[in-house]
């Protein structure tokens, strides 16, 4: 099964990528697991980070106004709303697992990377992950992976990116 991480510098549309992929494979009858995140923002300020599961269960990520720790830049970190959130999409059984995304904020839970480590290990799932092009010891053990093919997300390749990453998922 195909292990995908879309990789791009901060802003370039790898969440758009992760949200489309998601409509259109549901659009095609592929089964979806997994969560998405979106920035918050208050008078066009941003001010932290939502993390939403695919079945619509969302929460605050992070937030200039938690203490954490962890603490990521400015933000603390819900690490309680992440794992509540995140860790039972990781495990819903799916032909296709999406996950917006491997950064900062969530990778500072342990039980977090586990979970991921292990449905990388697992086999037999679709994994479609968005990473930052920062180094981080996770990501960066996860793209030398024999089995992971990373994908550039740029200003030009992200408006056709989900129809042609659907078009060879759905079809598996």
């Amino acid at each position: 099964m195909p292990l995908i991480l879309l990789e791009g510098r901060p802003g370039v549309g790898k969440t758009t990528v992760a949200r489309r992929l998601v409509t259109e494979l549901r659009a095609r009858g592929v089964d979806v697991a997994g969560f998405t995140t979106r920035e918050l923002r208050e008078r066009g300020r941003r001010v932290g980070f939502e993390i939403e599961d695919l079945a619509g269960e969302a929460g605050v990520l992070a937030h200039v106004d938690l203490l954490g720790p962890p603490r990521v830049g400015r933000y603390g970190v819900d690490l309680a709303t992440l794992e509540r959130i995140a860790l039972p999409a990781l495990h819903r059984p799916a032909d296709v697992v999406v996950i917006d995304e491997l950064g900062k904020m969530e990778l500072t839970s342990a039980r977090f990377r586990a979970a991921v480590s292990d449905l990388f290990d697992a086999g037999g799932t679709t994994i479609v992950t968005t990473v930052h092009a920062h180094a981080h010891p996770f990501v960066d053990a996860l793209m030398r992976r024999p089995d992971v093919e990373v994908v550039r997300v740029t200003e030009h390749s992200r408006d056709e990116l989900p129809t042609e990453l659907a078009g060879r998922l759905a079809g598996r």
